[in-house]
């Protein structure tokens, strides 16, 4: 499968931004979806999950209650909706996909296995 993410840009803190991941290759249904961001000067991290139904859900504690990922089955497409955006969620945000996963969602990085390039999000306070 390939990844394409899409929908980075500058945003006032405070602001949303909604982050597109569209697939090729394969359909998205086979794949635990997520989504990573790495900070300048910092290991990349996980935000986000969607397991193979987009049944289930999980995200890092910084982002519950602010971001939500969704998959839209048709468009073979994953988002990560972002509302009130802080100065410390600027990164480079990736979408990965893992396809055999130990657990239904996971959000272990080395378990996904197809990386889409980065979309950079900077929010100024």
């Amino acid at each position: 499968v390939q990844l394409q993410a899409s929908g980075g840009g500058l945003v006032e803190a405070g602001g949303s931004l909604r982050l597109s991941c569209a697939a090729s290759g394969r359909t998205i249904g086979s794949y635990v979806m997520g989504w990573f961001r790495q900070a300048p000067g910092k290991e990349r991290g996980f935000v986000a999950a969607i397991s193979k139904s987009g049944r289930s859900t999980k995200y890092a504690d910084s982002v519950e209650g602010r971001f939500t990922i969704s998959r839209d089955s048709a468009k073979n497409t994953v988002y990560l909706q972002m509302n009130s955006l802080k100065p410390e969620d600027t990164a480079q945000y990736y979408c990965a996909a893992a396809a055999s996963p130990i657990m239904p969602i996971t959000t272990t990085e080395y378990e996904y296995s197809f990386w889409g390039r980065g979309t950079q999000v900077t929010v100024s306070s």
